[in-house]
């Protein structure tokens, strides 16, 4: 399966692991295990499949900033703030 991230994707995987954990966080607070298992599951594993993608690719020159990943990561950063705000907000 290709996965190729864009903007949308990223927004989505944002907004899914910004509700997600904070909905899970206080109910998770005192098992470790699970609050780990949650973490990589709905942040890690998602940020990386649609945010940084599954193929490799090679920067054009060695030292230079991948300005689509950087879109991409902020992106996602603001959607998942802006969702842990709005969940928090809802009383979630």
């Amino acid at each position: 399966m290709k996965v190729s991230p864009s903007l949308i994707t990223a927004a989505l995987a944002g907004l899914v692991a910004g509700t997600a954990m904070s909905l899970l966080w206080a109910r998770l607070a005192n098992d470790t295990m699970l609050l780990l298992v949650a973490f990589l599951l709905l942040v890690a594993l998602p940020a990386h499949a649609f945010v940084v993608g599954f193929g490799h690719r090679h920067a054009a020159t060695p030292g230079a900033v991948d300005a689509a990943l950087l879109k991409r990561g902020l992106l996602w950063l603001l959607c998942a703030v802006v969702a842990v705000l709005v969940t928090q907000a809802l009383g979630g």
